[in-house]
């Protein structure tokens, strides 16, 4: 299972709005910074094609202005 962190940088004076966005999205957790302008996004999901379709949702919210990923790993599941 793909998890991946991202750091997300809103349009100017738009974070609220893009933590709302990416709070509703599914398989996707967002934490705030205290002291920048900017989002810290961890995605888990089950396969990459799930993956992809929650990158694909956050890239095309409005009030993103940039999104960077941090760290990205798989774990293969165990049957």
């Amino acid at each position: 299972m793909p998890i991946k962190s991202y750091l997300a940088h809103p349009q100017e004076g738009q974070k609220e709005v893009l933590m709302e966005a990416l709070s509703k999205i599914d398989n996707c957790e967002v934490i705030p910074a205290e002291n920048k302008n900017l989002l810290i996004v961890v995605t888990d999901t089950e396969s990459q094609t799930d993956d992809e379709k929650v990158k694909g949702s956050i890239e095309a919210i409005e009030s993103l202005k940039l999104l960077a990923m941090v760290s990205g790993f798989n774990t293969p599941k165990n049957n």
